[in-house]
């Protein structure tokens, strides 16, 4: 049987029809050679019983999963660091599959009890899977290099509980790859992402540039309906204010876990508030507003400090495109209604950001005011110390709240925690009672540090691949990243 009784195909974007998406080929590479296969992902959605022969025919050939109609290149449009860029789509990559998250799976992602929480609807998308209608005249490729980086960041951000796609298949195609920003010839791969939505904020720019308000309604529905159902139909404006929240979340949960993802262009943010096609990212090496993941963002645009910034721009841009749905239906009333649902990115940031860093550090909300106060009290700690405690060891080491204080104050780092910065912390830390301790049981919490993700280790891990063909480290180090996910156990 070639996938589980699991598995449920339910292709809706492919009903939108065809002025959303154009019919493609994947490429026919020489090679089909599978690197990493995400059999954890895979469960999600009923597809780990696949042979890995049946595998390399499904996301290295590309012949379509039963059920599904073949795949989609996306359209879409986008601001890329904020100049529109109507020549854009899925140009090297397609809409292979959407099917349904398995209803074991749905619990174990919500907390609750089994059968209460809807299966959510999941794509396929590809990168690297060759040419489209949208490629201008580049090769639609994806390099080796790059398809490790992706999976690192997924699996990174996932274990630090961020919204995010997984990558569930990377395969080696045998091709050499001419790059201008890298050694090349370098080799090539085609991935597989598991993500909630590929409907983009540029997917609903593209309707507004042809002024086709039918086109925004038939988004707005399709998208209301599949993500946010909450949401009552034709209600534009909640459908704005559920992406407005969704993507706040996202952004704070980006900033505790030191993440920056490099390229937060309209078409890279999507209207579920999962990350996704991760470029030039980085995770802070230490406490820096102004760290940047892309060599060529040179005004610093997309900063670490600057991404809720960024996002806010973004679904401002968002916003402009539902503006002449919701006028229509509304008058000027709609349209207050529309700026203020825009509006409450602000709030949900703070708000989200105060959750997130308690998260990170183990213990529980004791009201508004004491919360803010340790999350100042973390940045002001992050910010002095820097180089010499880093970004991700702080959390590490006061995880579970002040009962963690002789672990930290025992270990490597205990001269930075000193002084009245520290006290201040310290203070700010003790006044929250911890959220679970027992997860210090686990044995990551005996370990000197935690896993961390700082580009030198990319780059050695990559260097494994490239020079001896090693995909040894690699795998050790997904792995223990699955370890840490377990452990934090957000």
């Amino acid at each position: 049987m070639p996938v589980s009784s699991a598995y449920r195909p339910d292709p809706r974007f492919f009903d939108l029809g065809p002025e959303f998406g154009d019919p493609v080929e994947a490429a026919d590479f020489p090679q089909t050679i599978l690197r990493l296969r995400n059999d954890r992902a895979a469960a999600e959605v009923g597809l780990e019983t696949l042979t890995d022969a049946e595998w390399l025919e499904h996301f290295g050939r590309f012949r379509p999963l039963p059920g599904q109609p073949g795949p989609i290149a996306m359209r879409y449009h986008g601001h890329q660091f904020r100049v529109y860029n109507p020549d854009i789509g899925d140009g090297r990559g397609f809409l292979a599959a959407q099917l349904r998250e398995t209803p074991q799976a749905a619990p174990l992602r919500g907390g609750g009890v089994r059968g209460t929480i809807s299966p959510r609807l999941l794509d396929l998308g590809t990168k690297g899977s060759g040419q489209t209608p949208w490629s201008r005249h580049a090769d639609g490729r994806l390099t080796l290099k790059g398809g490790v980086r992706e999976a690192l960041a997924a699996a990174m951000l996932e274990s630090l509980d961020v919204p995010t796609c997984r990558i569930l298949s990377l395969i080696e195609t045998g091709e050499d790859l001419e790059r201008h920003d890298e050694p090349s010839p370098t080799r090539s791969a085609v991935m597989v992402r598991l993500s909630h939505s590929h409907v983009r904020f540029g997917t609903f720019q593209r309707a507004a540039y042809f002024s086709r308000t039918d086109q925004i309604e038939t988004l707005i529905e399709h998208a209301r309906s599949l993500y946010h159902p909450q949401v009552a139909p034709g209600d534009a404006v909640g459908f704005m204010a559920a992406v407005v929240q969704a993507s706040a979340r996202l952004t704070a949960k980006w900033i505790a876990a030191g993440f920056v993802h490099g390229v937060l262009n309209t078409d890279n943010l999507n209207v579920t508030g999962e990350s996704f096609d991760y470029g030039p990212w980085r995770f802070l090496p230490h406490y820096e507003p102004g760290f940047t993941a892309a060599y060529f963002d040179h005004q610093g645009l997309y900063a670490f400090a600057r991404q809720p910034e960024a996002v806010f721009w973004n679904l401002t841009q968002l916003a402009g495109c539902l503006k002449p749905v919701v006028g229509e239906a509304g008058g000027e009333a709609g349209v207050a209604a529309l700026t203020e649902a825009l509006n409450g990115f602000g709030p949900a940031y703070i708000r989200e950001l105060r959750a997130a860093f308690l998260a990170r550090l183990g213990v529980k909300s004791l009201g508004e005011a004491a919360d803010q106060r340790l999350l100042d009290c973390t940045l002001a700690l992050a910010r002095e110390q820097k180089e010499a405690l880093r970004w991700e060891p702080i959390f590490f080491d006061w995880f579970g709240g002040f009962s963690s204080a002789a672990r930290a104050l025992g270990g490597p780092r205990r001269k930075s925690y000193q002084g009245e910065t520290f006290d201040a912390f310290r203070f700010a830390l003790m006044e929250h009672e911890p959220d679970r301790p027992e997860r210090l049981e686990h044995p990551m919490f005996a370990a000197a540090g935690p896993e961390e993700m700082l580009i030198d280790e990319v780059e050695s891990l990559w260097s494994a691949i490239d020079r001896d063909d090693d995909w040894g480290p690699l795998k050790d180090k997904l792995a223990r990243l699955e370890a840490a996910r377990q452990a934090w156990d957000f």
